[in-house]
């Protein structure tokens, strides 16, 4: 059987923002494709890259023993993948090159591979998997072990979604998966990660510790920004007595204080839930966790399952506070659902933080101000605030690809550059990210033992604003078509 040699090329230390927040989390889809490949008899080894200090500890480690195959797969449960930040996308090249330079023979898979295989095989992968590639993995590797030296062109014939070079030019095959692979994936190979590294920094940082899991893959709703190259619109989601035995393996083996659930979406139905809370609580009780979900999903029923599951906080894709915006963007939900899930989940005792999207095509400074209602209005726990970024394979993405410039790639997670010509410039949106940040911290304050300090907060926060508003069209992007859009109207503090 063969030597694989798993990895990723997520490096916490490229990402300024992420290595200054100090959450990382194990590479998910990477050790449990690492468990798929040791279960099907391969000798399988993994280099992480999230904690290391840079790829010269993936050369350092190629040094030893060379593998026969080099698994470059990315974690696809982590959003930052799907981005494909331009430090990482490096990162991974250079991977590859000394990959290959060793001798392995290179398969690379994740988001951006899906999206322009061609990169990631001219930088010199053998083979490059599209989507979660899993069916067609198992028989490349079966494949190689019988014939090690064969053309790429060769091992992939009949595969489904498979891409080699081919004199110069992509091939895609488009073959039939030879082997079924189960929905219910394999349990992760955490016993290849260096746990007590991930406890260190986490507690450290943050005075606990943090582990991942995910209950389902994919999402099954149309956003018209969110790029699905691994999982398209299908919504797979584990059994739930499977999902608290995980959990529950989880406690025993490593004793974290809290769970991530990196599911786009958790539970989706509130009968999956209550059955996830019995199977927790039956396995000794849940580990506090936290997840996303939509504010269309969380009705009374739903807050109060998740209260129950063990759930103390929750993140929604609120993205915008204007219901055009949200209607713009395929969205699917109205702001009154988002207030309303909000308010449901606080009467359960969960956290809520709110995504925030600026910069969406034609958004205008109302509907900017309009999320600024909603902030007010909502009051959730925290937000997260990032710009409209055109993701390869969207809708968005086609309506914006001709104004896309040389830049196609965030540099790392907190750069925040508008990649196409949006309303205002880069410059505007980082002021009305921090504003919207301190409008949530002010609103923390709206209680009556911080009344005099929260209405001191409050007036100088509206004077900032009022600056920001008369400063407002110097940062228009003028030569932007906007022309479909209402003008600003009656702007009011």
């Amino acid at each position: 059987m063969l030597s694989i040699l798993v990895c990723h090329s997520y490096y916490l230390r490229f990402d300024k923002k992420q290595l200054q927040r100090a959450k990382p989390y194990p590479p998910l889809a990477t050790l449990q494709v690492a468990a798929l490949l040791r279960k099907a008899g391969h000798r399988v080894h993994l280099f992480d890259a999230m904690l290391a200090a840079g790829v010269e500890e993936f050369e350092a480690q190629l040094a030893g023993p060379a593998p026969d195959v080099v698994l470059l797969y990315e974690d696809n449960f982590n959003f930052l993948s799907k981005m494909c930040l331009a430090q990482m996308r490096r990162a991974c090249f250079e991977m590859i090159r000394l990959a290959a330079q060793r001798g392995a023979r290179v398969i690379a898979a994740g988001p951006d591979v899906s999206d322009a295989p061609g990169e990631y095989l001219r930088a010199g992968a053998d083979l490059a998997l599209l989507g979660e590639g899993l069916s067609s993995l198992l028989e490349l590797v079966l494949r190689l072990d019988t014939s090690p030296a064969a053309p790429a062109t060769t091992l992939s014939e009949g595969l489904s979604g498979v891409a080699t070079l081919d004199k110069g030019e992509v091939r895609l095959t488009h073959g039939d998966a030879v082997l079924p692979v189960a929905d219910e994936p394999e349990l992760p190979a955490w016993d290849l990660v260096d746990i007590d590294r991930y406890r260190d920094t986490w507690q450290r940082a943050h005075g606990f510790f943090s582990l991942n899991m995910a209950a389902s893959r994919g999402c099954s709703f149309r956003c018209a920004w969110c790029a699905k190259p691994i999982w398209g619109n299908r919504y797979l989601q584990r059994t739930a007595t499977s999902v608290a035995a995980e959990m529950d393996y989880l406690r025993r083996s490593f004793a974290p204080d809290h769970i991530w659930f990196a599911d786009d979406i958790f539970g989706m139905r509130v009968d999956w839930v209550l059955e996830f809370a019995q199977a927790a609580h039956a396995n000794g009780g849940p580990v506090p966790f936290t997840i996303q979900t939509r504010a269309d999903l969380i009705s009374e029923r739903m807050a109060q399952a998740l209260q129950g599951a063990g759930c103390k906080e929750a993140w929604i894709g609120a993205e915008s506070g204007s219901q055009r915006v949200l209607t713009a963007m395929n969205k699917g939900t109205t702001v009154a659902e988002l207030i309303a899930a909000r308010a449901r989940l606080k009467r359960c005792a969960v956290r809520v933080g709110f995504f925030i999207q600026l910069g969406y095509l034609n958004e205008e400074l109302t509907d900017i101000l309009a999320t600024r209602r909603l902030l007010e209005t909502a009051r959730p726990d925290d937000i997260g605030v990032s710009v409209a970024y055109p993701l390869p394979g969207t809708k968005f993405y086609e309506q914006v690809k001709e104004q896309l410039g040389v830049k196609t790639h965030w540099h790392d997670s907190g750069d925040l550059d508008m990649m196409f010509w949006g309303t205002y410039t880069s410059d505007f949106y980082r002021v009305i990210r921090d504003l919207l940040h301190d409008q949530v911290a002010v609103e923390k304050l709206a209680e009556p033992a911080h009344e005099v300090e929260h209405r001191r907060a409050r007036h100088l926060l509206q004077r900032r604003w009022r600056e920001l508003l008369s400063r407002e069209p110097a940062y228009r992007n003028h030569t932007t078509a906007t022309a479909s859009a209402p003008g600003p109207g009656p702007l009011m503090i």
